[in-house]
């Protein structure tokens, strides 16, 4: 693991790095001054290959920080994020921290803008969601000189600290609960897995568990676009249209989950008789319909507390040693949709 450096990067790391002086960089980084455009072009890329953010606070004031906690997320539409934020604001508000959110919708273009917006304020830390990021977003949190907080996930290495689950291991639990139950024809619903890291490593810890038994996904589907009930009908209806023998549904979240489960039950069909399905997130909005989804909870509210804890004991406490990766547990939900494990 490589940590956060001790202090943020300079003019002169950049000046150093790209053979100009301060004062062009200087000139350069504000959008002022004759310079010529191979010159700026220069310093451009050295900022960028090293990270750098601009200190929109220096001069302004004398400790050259604020107390804000940069909280970078991709949504908050969609019942997750907001969730982890109020384990965020739990913990801050009893202190003189205050969390600033920025929204990415899971874009690496738009991370890397709000990434240079709320760096360029020197927050006093930084709470982001995932371990996956450009190489700029990389270079930008790893020199910022503040505690780096990446949640919801621990599968990989982080740049400072992670805390999050493990989706592999997710994806493998739910799909030893659907085998051992019985279940052997299976499909599965979810994102395109390009932008959602977490999704993608849990259908991979699934179809390893999956193939472990001698199991393959007999149909599967990918979807753009928000998490909608109205999709996660849709795409059930046309699944069962093609492949009508499949005994078992997995959708990568809750809400297309409650679709899927919407759908079967208008067409009568006995479940988890005649088919089980499963979700992921544990949506406590989801536990009014007229069954219980079987899902897993991904801790949401513990990730934002614990991730919260460790930004205000390190810039508040002066403690300076965490661990790198905290793994918080799962726990499936069989509900009433996932026939419980044979004996």
């Amino acid at each position: 693991m490589t940590g956060p450096k001790n202090r943020p990067l300079t003019l002169r790391d950049v000046s150093e790095a790209s053979g100009v002086s301060e004062m062009t960089v200087s000139r350069v980084l504000r959008g002022r001054g004759d310079v010529s455009e191979a010159t700026r072009e220069r310093v451009l890329k050295a900022a960028k290959e090293l990270g750098y953010v601009p200190n929109k606070i220096a001069g302004a004031l004398a400790s050259q920080k604020v107390n804000l906690v940069a909280v970078v997320i991709p949504s908050m539409s969609n019942m997750v994020f907001p969730e982890v934020m109020t384990g965020v604001n739990n913990v801050l508000e009893g202190t003189e921290l205050q969390p600033v959110v920025g929204i990415t919708h899971y874009m690496p273009e738009k991370e890397e803008k709000v990434l240079y917006q709320m760096l360029s304020w020197r927050p006093s830390a930084v709470i982001i969601a995932g371990l996956e990021h450009s190489e700029a977003s990389r270079a930008m949190l790893a020199n910022s000189g503040i505690p780096v907080i990446q949640i919801m996930d621990v599968d990989g290495e982080p740049i400072d600290t992670a805390v999050g689950i493990s989706h592999r291991r997710a994806g493998r639990h739910m799909a030893n609960a659907i085998i051992e139950a019985g279940y052997s024809k299976i499909g599965f619903m979810g994102t395109k897995m390009p932008l959602d890291h977490r999704a993608r490593k849990r259908f991979e810890g699934f179809t390893e568990a999956l193939a472990k038994a001698g199991i393959e996904v007999k149909d599967q589907e990918f979807y753009s676009g928000g998490s909608a009930l109205a999709k996660g009908r849709d795409m059930t209806r046309e699944m069962l249209e093609r492949s009508p023998d499949l005994d078992f549904l997995y959708y990568s979240n809750d809400m297309i989950g409650a679709g899927g489960l919407l759908h079967l039950l208008d067409a009568a069909v006995r479940i988890p008789d005649d088919i089980g399905l499963a979700g992921f997130n544990g949506v406590e909005l989801l536990q009014g319909l007229p069954m219980q989804l079987a899902t897993m909870d991904a801790c949401r509210v513990e990730i934002g507390e614990r991730a919260a804890q460790i930004v205000a004991n390190r810039v508040l406490g002066n403690e300076t040693k965490t661990d790198s990766i905290v793994e918080l547990s799962p726990v499936l939900e069989f509900g009433d949709t996932l026939r419980t494990i044979r004996t």
